[in-house]
């Protein structure tokens, strides 16, 4: 009997503080019609106690956002000048410290509760959200799917390669977008092709692996800084591995039609020749045009006896082929795992590439 009324007694103890708490929130929580300024746009009005990236969402201007929201991807980095009140302790990990000084903020971590003025990457109030239908896709390998979105409404994207779009996927609680990387070429502009591995209880992957011919995909874009130097004599080189092909795809391609004389190198990695993506397509490529070299590597030839080619990890293949060079006019773009990443900026780095000519796309 004792411990029913003890029961009884917690349970009322907690449903007044629940009643309390809802009290408070009313009361204190309710901070009105807010202002939000967006650079030197006029300022748009929303009721105060949401997220900043909600509130530009409801406006059309997305900035990159991949975590739904979380505070776990540190895509959606905004300049706050005022309003934004004082850096929160799940941002920190995403901000340089020259980052925090200057005013840098998740906009997914801020909360409007009072006017607010920010400053977004003018390019961002360019990007569009299009609606596409869902073309061919096909398996690249057992867990690689190739996707191609066909634009709707006679809409059209222009795009460099080497940038991504967002994918909004579908669920009901919140707004959750998952960015892919573009493997089409720029001058196809009614489409976009990705190249999506399967992620077990990924929502992103998940989604793009069950969509079918015919549905319909929401996604905003296009993202990504990386601007492609034109120039016929200067060189691109591509290191990448896995799903890091798409953006290789779209830069080499492109290339391939626009600049022909161009040097360049894929440097491409993976585990066994069940995972090396569209290797016959590109060493067809690389007989036309001899300026475009290819280096496909394995790290697990012993599973492979009748592999003839490089192995190691990729960035030894980078070591071992590509020449020494402090030439300004070089460019390189990495695209895989961060171990990758780290281990093939290090060898460029050593063959004379300075660091902001390094473009790195993680996954």
């Amino acid at each position: 009997m004792i411990y029913l009324e003890a029961i009884i007694t917690l349970s009322a103890i907690g449903v007044g503080l629940t009643i309390l708490l809802l009290i408070a929130n009313k009361l204190f929580g309710n901070y009105g019609t807010c202002k939000v300024k967006v650079n030197d746009r006029e300022p748009f009005e929303v009721e105060g106690g949401g997220k900043l990236l909600d509130a530009l969402y409801d406006q059309k201007i997305f900035i990159p956002s991949a975590c739904g929201g979380q505070g776990s991807c540190g895509f959606c980095k905004t300049c706050v000048i005022k309003g934004g009140g004082p850096l929160l302790p799940t941002e920190e990990p995403y901000l340089t410290e020259e980052e925090q000084k200057n005013g840098t903020r998740l906009a997914c971590q801020v909360k409007i509760r009072n006017d607010i003025e920010i400053q977004v990457k003018a390019e961002y109030l360019n990007v569009k959200q299009f609606k596409a239908t869902v073309g061919p896709c096909k398996m690249m390998t057992t867990d690689i799917r190739e996707i191609h979105l066909k634009l709707t409404g006679g809409e059209t994207i222009d795009f460099r390669p080497g940038q991504y779009v967002q994918v909004l996927v579908p669920n009901k609680k919140e707004t959750v977008f998952r960015a892919y990387s573009i493997a089409s070429v720029p001058s196809t502009k009614d489409e976009v092709e990705l190249l999506v591995r399967l992620i077990p209880n990924g929502l992103g992957s998940t989604y793009l692996h069950s969509v079918k011919e015919g549905d319909e995909v929401t996604f905003t874009g296009p993202y990504g800084d990386f601007v492609l130097d034109e120039s016929a004599d200067s060189e691109l080189v591509c290191v990448g591995g896995g799903v890091g092909m798409a953006p290789m795809r779209s830069l080499l391609r492109h290339v391939a039609a626009t600049n022909p004389q161009k040097p360049c190198w894929l440097f491409f990695g993976a585990r066994t020749t069940d995972q090396l993506l569209y290797e016959a397509d590109f060493k067809a490529m690389a007989e036309k045009l001899p300026n475009i070299k290819i280096c496909y590597a394995l790290s697990e030839p012993e599973k492979c006896p009748d592999w003839k080619g490089a192995t190691g990890f990729i960035h030894e293949s980078v070591a071992r082929e590509l020449a020494e060079n402090a030439s300004a006019n070089r460019q390189a773009f990495l695209c895989g795992p961060p171990k990758m990443l780290e281990a093939a900026r290090k060898t460029l780095q050593q063959k004379g590439f300075k660091n902001e000519n390094i473009f790195a796309d993680e996954f």
